[in-house]
């Protein structure tokens, strides 16, 4: 077990640091055999076993969260702040248990003389390949706080294009929800009562109101039922599709099967390459190297398998970049010329940044389209859901009065 303390040194100062023990009573005697007083011991949260529902409801490090831990390594850096104290500086400030662990291990790796890249490798769940080599490039260069700065500017570029998109889709989402309440109440509450003033009255309705008459006091009998079904569906369901591999992959293939999606799935991908791609050259790494760490970024299968043969069977037997760009077909023309162009100019990284930037730009214009287009369909099909149950009331009513 793995424990976090706060001890009085024999100078009567406060050290803070990790122990390894059996228990706490192992933990406080190893402590006191470095000859100091321990003040406080917690067990730390990351060597806890960890349970289906514990890994599925555990927190998670946020992009907001990588966006401070850059900006502020990054600051701490460029005014001369060693790397031990920007860390300890972090870990007193940072609350949510799961970033303090990591800067907690980050600062042990460090004692022990690891590479700094290495603990975020561990968390690959939340450190992207591309976060990793970036670091790695910058120990290696020596330019830990110009990468932290370029990391720092491109998480908030995502950040910003998530907000926007999120922010698009708000009102379908409520509209989409509001709905389905609406339809609820209106088919398990008014059409049972409706129904059985018909139906208990001796009176026949057409067939077609019949059928839906059959369907509310079916729904209004076994409502509870439904409603636990419903619930259970749309629980595992979310479980299923954001959780697991399988169903992240079954929503991908759907999404690049539906045309007007498909288009924004590739808009993100090509933003997604060309931001990385400038980020890596940036950093110092090779072209072959860049390419490949920027394939297991981009998410689309085709333009994954692009970038990999660019690197090794283009770029690595001769071809220049813009040469091995033009073979590909994934890519839109202007973003093979405009690669090539500034490859002979010497200015590929800025390029590439401009190309983000622009992909960016289509995103938020595709998104909301495609809000544009959902939002009448999905108004449509309630008025044809609600028409079709008032036309069910209607029908029979006007029969009954055209009878006096």
């Amino acid at each position: 077990m793995r424990f976090h303390y706060k001890a009085l040194d024999e100078k009567g100062k406060i050290v803070e640091d990790t122990i390894e023990g059996v228990d706490k009573a192992d933990a406080i005697n190893k402590i006191a055999t470095k000859g100091y007083k321990p003040l406080a011991l917690n067990e730390l949260s990351f060597s806890q076993k960890k349970t289906f529902f514990s890994t599925l409801f555990s927190q998670k490090i946020t992009l907001e969260d990588k966006v401070f831990l850059t900006k502020y390594l990054s600051l701490m850096l460029k005014v001369g702040t060693d790397l031990f104290k920007a860390i300890n500086i972090l870990i007193d400030d940072f609350e949510k248990p799961v970033v303090k662990n990591l800067l907690i291990e980050i600062r042990e790796n460090l004692e022990k003389g690891r590479p700094f890249h290495e603990t975020f490798a561990k968390y690959e769940k939340s450190f992207s390949p591309v976060f990793i080599n970036l670091v790695r490039a910058g120990e290696v260069s020596g330019n830990l706080e110009e990468v932290f700065g370029e990391l720092s500017e491109t998480l908030e570029k995502q950040n910003d294009l998530r907000q926007k998109i999120k922010s698009a889709l708000t009102y379908p989402i409520i509209l989409f929800v509001a709905s389905i309440v609406i339809l609820i109440l209106l088919v398990s509450f008014s059409l049972p009562k409706i129904a059985n003033v018909f139906l208990s009255g001796g009176l026949e309705p057409p067939t077609f109101s019949k059928v839906i008459f059959t369907v509310g006091l079916f729904i209004g009998d076994h409502l509870a039922i439904l409603l636990t079904l419903l619930a259970i569906v749309a629980i595992g369901g979310f479980i299923f599709f954001s959780k697991t591999l399988l169903g992240k992959k079954i929503l991908y293939d759907i999404g690049l099967k539906t045309p007007v999606i498909k288009n924004v799935i590739k808009q993100v991908s090509l933003q997604r390459f060309a931001a990385t791609l400038s980020s890596l050259l940036s950093s110092g790494l090779s072209i072959v190297e860049s390419l490949e760490v920027t394939s297991g970024s981009v998410g689309m299968p085709e333009l994954r398998v692009a970038l990999v043969r660019i690197a090794r069977e283009g770029i690595s037997r001769g071809l220049t970049v813009g040469e091995a760009f033009k073979k590909e077909k994934v890519f839109p023309p202007i973003v093979s010329n405009l690669v090539a162009i500034s490859e002979k100019s010497g200015h590929l990284e800025e390029i590439l940044e401009t190309l983000s930037e622009f992909y960016a730009k289509e995103i938020e214009a595709a998104v909301k389209s495609l809000v544009s287009f959902i939002e009448p369909v999905m108004l449509l099909l309630i008025g044809v859901v609600i028409g079709t149950i008032a036309l069910a009331v209607i029908v029979p009513v006007y029969q009954l009065t055209s009878t006096f």
